[in-house]
């Protein structure tokens, strides 16, 4: 009798010891498997981040000049195209640092009327302050030396303040220091990116150096393509123009610029959000390629 309990002790020690074992090789299996999975996971993340910058090494974050022009479509940047940039550049991991000219705006305008106020005046730079959240520099610190690119929202202040466009069309001048950053970028090789009625700045510039660039589609009738005739403009400064839908990017490869039409198209805001993040995204994959 007593040899059978312990002979049932016995039996009963082996199995717990059986139960133990296989749990704990179970969990250390696990423990495996999720280890194995965030290197795969880790690795993978670090090899795309590397061959979207080419930077394998140090996998140092690219940092881009945003270009502003004010704030508010009809007299400064387009604010939801210069947010969708900032969000797009920031989610890639970029660095990012937003330049203006201090300087005073062509005129205000009352964006419940869309007729100018006559009273008053406002500075570019303190104006492109607020979409910036007031980390915003002159851009006569901007070269090509302190950005690994540039980009240029649209909205108005992009005609009215760092060009002429929208008073001179085909006679326009594009004011020096913007003259000076497309130039030095475009000369250093970096990436230039355009969007809106912005293209029309590289049009001017860089026109004669063959650069193709999109604002849009032709007016075919439905209201659709208000700003159509910045068409024809940039195609007499020396462009090639193609036409592209709001969702769609043109890409220079030659002379790396990356243009989109956001609101040259009458669009809804998700749709130029989507358009200017796809223009992102080729401003980025450009760099260091």
């Amino acid at each position: 009798m007593q040899s059978r309990i312990a002979n049932g002790h016995c039996h009963s020690d082996h199995q717990l010891v059986a139960s133990q074992c296989a749990e704990s090789l179970l969990e250390h299996h696990k423990n495996l498997i999720v280890a194995t999975m965030f290197n795969v996971a880790r690795t993978a993340s670090r090899n795309i981040y590397a061959r979207l910058f080419n930077n394998s090494a140090s996998l140092q974050a690219p940092t881009v000049a945003v270009v502003l022009s004010g704030s508010g479509v009809y007299d400064g940047s387009e604010i939801h195209e210069a947010s969708a940039a900032l969000v797009s550049l920031t989610r890639s991991g970029a660095d990012v640092i937003c330049y203006a000219p201090d300087a005073p705006q062509m005129h205000v305008i009352d964006h419940t009327k869309g007729s100018p106020a006559e009273a008053e005046t406002r500075n570019v730079l303190t104006e492109s302050a607020r979409i910036a959240r007031g980390n915003v520099k002159p851009i006569t610190e901007l070269t090509s030396g302190t950005a690994d690119a540039v980009f240029f929202p649209g909205g108005f202040g992009a005609a009215k303040n760092l060009s002429d466009f929208a008073v001179k069309g085909a006679d326009m001048t594009v004011i020096s220091e913007v003259e000076r950053v497309i130039k030095d970028f475009h000369g250093a090789k970096k990436p230039l990116g355009f969007c809106c009625i912005a293209p029309i700045l590289a049009a001017k510039v860089l026109g004669g150096s063959g650069v193709t660039v999109t604002l849009g589609k032709a007016d075919d009738g439905s209201g659709k393509w208000p700003y159509a005739g910045s068409i024809e403009v940039a195609k007499a400064l020396g462009a090639t123009t193609v036409e592209k839908a709001v969702d769609e990017v043109t890409i220079d490869e030659a002379n790396k610029v990356v243009t989109s039409p956001a609101f040259m198209y009458e669009g809804k805001f998700h749709e130029i959000h989507d358009g200017v993040s796809k223009t992102i995204n080729a401003l980025l994959g450009m760099i260091n390629n």
